[in-house]
């Protein structure tokens, strides 16, 4: 894991010195949010996908329907009725998990290695890094107590929460829009019953984008820098890949 650490510490300080002429004392900074658009790069194949995956689980929500209506209770003829659909149609209904999960192992990365005092065994240099004059190691409550909410790198701060509520208020308003445009039955288990607590999940869900905020005040500044950047990408890549499903009436069926 040490040796691990201490080239992915190497990688971030390539980026930085490859960034450096154009971003001077915010290269490592630079550096991070590069890092996030590369990471999401990389995924971003399996967002299209899980896209089309969404937009045909939508196009099935008659079928399921009728099946759940011609097997009634009878639960292992409804999950096999159930599979064969997906296998049939070519869906699967756990792919909209994949990009976030994926995404988990570079977060935490960015999150031990600016909390590590040390790494392989020597002085991480990377935590004395700022973005302007906030330390890229510290955090929000580290901030408050140089300076005040107002002060030098309390400021920092209030621009990323300024993005991260920019963010959050753009998804809140798509969301609802596209929840109402494009109502569902209620979500069902492999056995085709209602999954307890989803009615309550779907209500929650256009607000789950502000829940972010809190990330970004309790985790060190790269780690909130990963979190500013891939949800600000999230926004504008789900905002183009689900544009179809926007308005009343939209062909919800066209592949991402």
């Amino acid at each position: 894991m040490s040796a691990f650490m201490s080239a992915f510490a190497g990688l971030v300080g390539a980026l930085a010195d490859l960034l450096h002429p154009l971003f001077q004392n915010a290269s490592t900074a630079a550096a991070i949010v590069l890092f996030t658009a590369l990471v999401r790069l990389a995924v971003h194949p399996l967002s299209r996908a899980a896209a089309r995956g969404q937009k045909a689980q939508r196009r099935l929500q008659p079928q399921i329907a009728e099946l759940r209506k011609k097997h009634g209770k009878d639960r292992e003829k409804m999950q096999k009725a159930l599979m064969e659909l997906h296998r049939e149609e070519k869906v699967s209904p756990f792919s909209g998990c994949l990009p976030s999960l994926l995404q988990m192992p570079a977060f935490f990365l960015l999150y031990h290695l600016f909390s590590s005092q040390k790494i392989g065994g020597k002085a991480n240099e990377l935590l004395g890094h700022q973005l302007f004059d906030a330390p890229l190691g510290e955090r929000w409550h580290d901030a408050l107590s140089h300076g005040g909410m107002f002060g030098a790198q309390g400021l920092v701060y209030l621009g990323l929460f300024a993005i991260v509520a920019a963010v959050a208020t753009f998804n809140y308003g798509r969301t609802k829009r596209q929840m109402a445009a494009n109502p569902v039955t209620p979500a069902t288990g492999p056995d085709g019953q209602p999954v307890p607590g989803m009615g309550a999940m779907n209500k929650l869900m256009p607000l789950m984008s502000f829940f972010t905020l809190f990330t970004v005040a309790f985790v060190p500044l790269a780690a909130a820098l990963y979190v500013v950047t891939s949800t600000t990408w999230t926004a504008i890549e789900r905002a183009f890949l689900y544009r179809d499903m926007a308005a009343p009436g939209a062909a919800v069926a066209t592949a991402a």
